[in-house]
């Protein structure tokens, strides 16, 4: 015996010596099948234009989002969530562009189904921000407040209009109430029952979505916190969760990803329906921005991140590094 006391018979240590060992008794595992990319499609323009605030993300043009979307595929990642980006000229007050047979995200959505079929699940936003003037994800009603039912009506019609372009999957993000139900019965009604709706469950009036106005061109004024969730609440997400799942969700998530890890947790513990999670543009920018100026290793915060997200319970993570990751995996 030690002078110094008995020694620890158990030595968590002992299977942490190499890099074999510790791949070995992983808990969590990141695959590209795990991974979405967000891409968005700008109308009216002959060159990717490059977003400020995140670097390496671009808006693309039809040619380079089809190119976009053979390197995803071909890098093994599962899906692609599309963003369409309309001319300004093209705004209004309903957002008609959003509904248009001929709109950029419907055009992008037909692009890429051409270009790589059912290899890629295409994904598509269903909402009105980018196409309103105003920036916002409804129509407005006499008094400027977003009209919940009226916006419901125009939901419906995107729908539609996007799966007859070709999409596999809609994910309504405008947080309506009764967005996921009338959604689900428009696609019915409409011959499209094979299309799923990832509900944007429990999404949050968060100050991390700052780089995606830019990403998306947005008009917004003022905030969207009358309609998305206040960032203090838990029971109010499950009470999201039970609805959007009795309406007919196939497939729910939650946004932002980092900062609602608890939140992520609870609603993966909670379901028996494929679980998603987005690591918006606040998140990947402060990464970027930090590793830019020397003060964190990249590689290892961009993986280290994804698999906090995957430990947290997502079964899918939609991610800007998608590519670039499903290839180092």
């Amino acid at each position: 015996m030690s002078t110094y006391g008995t020694f620890p018979g158990a030595r968590p240590r002992r299977l942490r010596t190499t890099p074999a060992m510790r791949r070995m008794v992983a808990e969590t595992r990141l695959h590209p099948a795990d991974l979405i990319l967000p891409a968005f499609v700008r109308e009216g323009i002959g060159e990717p234009v490059p977003i400020s605030a995140m670097p390496g993300v671009v808006q693309h043009t039809r040619d380079t989002l089809r190119k976009a979307a053979v390197e995803a595929r071909e890098a093994g990642v599962a899906g692609i969530m599309l963003f369409g980006v309309p001319e300004d000229a093209k705004k209004d007050a309903a957002g008609t562009a959003g509904t248009d047979p001929d709109g950029i995200l419907q055009v992008a959505i037909r692009d890429v189904r051409a270009e790589v079929g059912d290899e890629l699940v295409i994904m598509s936003d269903l909402c009105l921000d980018e196409y309103t003037d105003h920036g916002h994800c409804g129509v407005l009603d006499s008094e400027g407040r977003v009209d919940n039912d009226a916006t419901l009506e125009r939901y419906a019609e995107m729908a539609q209009v996007q799966a007859d372009a070709g999409v596999h999957v809609v994910g309504p993000s405008g947080m309506m109430d009764g967005q996921v139900g009338v959604i689900r019965d428009a696609l019915d009604q409409t011959g499209h029952e094979d299309v799923s709706v990832l509900a944007y469950t429990a999404k949050y009036a968060s100050a991390f979505y700052g780089p995606f106005r830019e990403a998306v061109g947005s008009s917004l004024q003022g905030d969207r916190k009358t309609y998305q969730q206040d960032p203090a609440n838990v029971r109010e997400s499950l009470r999201e969760l039970a609805l959007d799942l009795a309406e007919g969700a196939d497939m729910v998530m939650v946004k932002p990803a980092l900062p609602y890890l608890d939140i992520l947790a609870k609603v993966a513990e909670s379901v028996d329906v494929p679980v998603a999670a987005y690591q918006i543009s606040g998140e990947y920018a402060m990464v970027e921005a930090a590793a830019a100026n020397g003060w964190i290793d990249r590689d290892r915060a961009i993986m280290e991140s994804l698999t906090g997200i995957k430990r947290a319970g997502a079964n899918m993570i939609l991610t800007y590094w998608a590519t670039e990751v499903a290839r180092q995996l």
